[in-house]
């Protein structure tokens, strides 16, 4: 597995951004604790993605903080850096041609968050003048949002990213396939075993519902060099794919 670091920037790919935004990366207006009262949110249905207390070994996974990820070959790992804070707010994980994007959240015991979320990513991506499709998959209910973008050669298309999203024990779990997986079942299968084996550690410190759980670099990786990050402009990222229209 490989591992490496980028910052976030302005020009990150609308359909991940609309993500990041819906999901309430920077919101921490809704109050709330590992407190709250009520019933609380059950763990995933067999098969994953994991609550800590299912899969307490770190033998075998790559330990981010929040999210554990099954070490796979052939598997390259990012972090996503916030410019402005230099905090980790994202994985991004490259297997075969596609990617998925991952974030994991702070959420009420007693409430789940992925339905308000469908409709927030729908809303931002119908501003965009995108469509989403909300389709019964994998992992239950999903997204596909399809973003108008134009394609190298200057003909118009648009950029297509799968939303998943997990509701667990004080914790929801957002994917973002992106790349031959957002669109062809065949394609999107390694990478759905991937997300199906992380492993969520949520702490149990109080945080406001939407709150990013706190990423890092593995313990045995090291940051990417500054020197080298500004020798030369990074290779462009792959975001969802963009289908050519016509």
């Amino acid at each position: 597995m490989a591992f490496g670091r980028r910052k976030k920037s302005k020009a990150e790919d609308a359909a991940v951004e609309t993500a990041a935004e819906t999901a309430g990366e920077t919101s921490t207006a809704e109050t709330g604790s590992a407190s709250d009262s009520g019933d609380a949110v059950q763990a995933p249905a067999a098969g994953g993605p994991y609550d800590l207390s299912e899969r307490p070994s770190e033998e075998g996974y790559v330990d981010l903080g929040a999210l554990r990820i099954a070490a796979s070959q052939g598997l390259q790992l990012r972090l996503e850096v916030e410019e402005k804070t230099q905090r980790v707010v994202a994985v991004t994980l490259d297997l075969e041609g596609s990617s998925l994007q991952l974030q994991a959240f702070a959420a009420p015991r007693s409430e789940t968050l992925w339905d308000d979320i469908r409709e927030q990513i729908g809303t931002s991506v119908g501003s965009q003048g995108g469509t989403v499709d909300e389709l019964t998959g994998t992992f239950g209910t999903e997204l596909l949002a399809k973003v108008p973008a134009q394609a190298q050669d200057g003909s118009k298309g648009y950029r297509v990213a799968r939303f998943v999203g997990v509701d667990g024990p004080r914790w929801f779990l957002r994917g973002v396939f992106g790349g031959p997986a957002a669109m062809n079942p065949d394609a999107a299968g390694p990478l759905e075993e991937v997300f199906r084996n992380v492993v969520v550690v949520r702490g149990e410190q109080p945080l406001p519902p939407r709150d990013l759980l706190q990423l890092r670099l593995p313990r045995d990786a090291s940051p990417l060099p500054r020197a080298k990050d500004t020798a030369k402009p990074a290779a462009p990222e792959r975001g969802p794919e963009i289908t050519t229209i016509g």
